[in-house]
C-alpha cells in the first residue's frame, strides 16, 4: 500500500468531493459528515465518471449516466442502474458490482489516501 497526501482537509468542505490521480489509480475523495472516504472514479456499470455524479442522502454517490447509487463508506450497491427505462436489459449482462474503496484519513490537517501499487 502507498499512502498519499491528496489535499488539505479544509480544502474539501463537508458534502463535497474531488477527483485525484494517485499513481495509475483515479480516485474520488469525499468529505461526509463523519469523515473522509475514497472510491474508484468509474462506475462499475458502464464506467461513467462518478466525479460528475452527485452525493445523495448524505452518504451515497449517484452515477450521472444510469443513476446507480453506491454507499460511499462501503462501496456497496444501494440501487443498481435504473434509468432510462429499458436499461434493465443491459443490467442482465452488467450485473451488480460494488465500488472499490480506499482507506482515507486526516493527519495534521491533511487528507491521506491509501492505494495499492
Amino acid at each position: 500500500m502507498t499512502q498519499v497526501t491528496v489535499c488539505k482537509a479544509d480544502e474539501l468542505p463537508v458534502g463535497t468531493k474531488k477527483q485525484f490521480r494517485i499513481n495509475d489509480e483515479h480516485v474520488i475523495v469525499y468529505h461526509l459528515e463523519d469523515g473522509f472516504y475514497a472510491t474508484q472514479h468509474r462506475c462499475p456499470h458502464t464506467f461513467a465518471p462518478l466525479g460528475r455524479g452527485k452525493i445523495v442522502n448524505g452518504q451515497e454517490i449517484q452515477c450521472p449516466l444510469h443513476r446507480a447509487r453506491f454507499d460511499i463508506r462501503t462501496g456497496e450497491v444501494v440501487e443498481w442502474a435504473n434509468w432510462p427505462p429499458g436499461i434493465q436489459l443491459l443490467n442482465v449482462a452488467r450485473g451488480e458490482k460494488a465500488l472499490k474503496t480506499f482507506p482515507a484519513r486526516v493527519e495534521n490537517g491533511e487528507v491521506i489516501v491509501e492505494v495499492e501499487i
